[in-house]
């Protein structure tokens, strides 16, 4: 098996702990997350030919983790 770049512990390694908890205790978050680490596997798979997809839509993929990404990194901010 091969490792998926981008995960969000590897996005986010010093905030391990506190992603831990708002994943048990705020149901926003765990949304942002699960449609982070979806659209991340999705870019892997399509990255690595698993599952092919057009450039326009590669880069609609990118663009939007990327979003997802500044969105999460925002709302940690705001819940430390």
């Amino acid at each position: 098996m091969s490792h998926t770049p981008h995960e969000l512990a590897e996005e986010f390694p010093d905030q391990m702990a506190q992603m831990a908890e708002l994943r048990q205790n705020d149901a926003h978050f765990v949304k942002l997350s699960d449609s982070y680490h979806t659209l991340n596997r999705a870019i892997h798979r399509a990255e690595t030919d698993v599952e092919p997809t057009s450039d326009d839509n590669m880069t609609r993929m990118r663009r939007e983790r990327l979003g997802l990404k500044d969105e999460i990194a925002a709302y940690l901010r705001a819940h430390v």
